[in-house]
């Protein structure tokens, strides 16, 4: 028979810590590297629907999209550059977040949730100023280290 996990009672201590001000917000930002997942969904899905954007940086797809009426509008997207763009932010969060709990193990929390914050600002600079789709696939993998770095140490 398995062993079951049965609360017994045996103590009546109640947990003696507080929520402060600082766990407060130390909860708030280790959330945010769940919320920034969401984030990225809506706005990277927004934006390589945008002509703009797809008329620099995906040329082919643009063509594909808004020249030749005859393709389905599912195969519209279908580019091996633009997967790399969206997909390369969840592989670098995956592979970060395996990484990340051997760093947060050995500098802290604090240490590691500053580490990656500061690889996703670094990932928005590159994608802000970001004149090639290399720029953007290597900002984006910032971005991903940075969410993985973030979901890890809340977890």
């Amino acid at each position: 028979m398995p062993a079951v996990g049965i609360p017994t009672g045996g103590s009546n201590k109640e947990y003696p810590g507080n929520l402060t001000p600082f766990v407060t917000v130390t909860c708030i930002v280790a959330a945010m590297g769940g919320l920034i997942f969401g984030y990225d969904i809506g706005i990277s899905g927004g934006v390589t629907s945008m002509d703009p954007f797809l008329m620099k940086f995906f040329p082919s797809v643009y063509r594909r999209k808004n020249l030749d009426k005859s393709s389905n509008k599912y195969c519209q997207y279908d580019s091996p550059t633009l997967t790399m763009f969206t997909s390369s932010l969840y592989l670098a969060a995956l592979l970060s977040s395996l990484v990340a709990s051997s760093i947060t193990r050995r500098f802290g929390r604090k240490l590691s949730m500053f580490f990656g914050g500061l690889l996703f600002l670094i990932g928005a600079l590159v994608n802000g100023f970001a004149q090639y789709v290399w720029m953007l696939i290597v900002g984006r993998i910032l971005l991903g280290f940075g969410i993985g770095f973030a979901n890890q140490v809340q977890s």
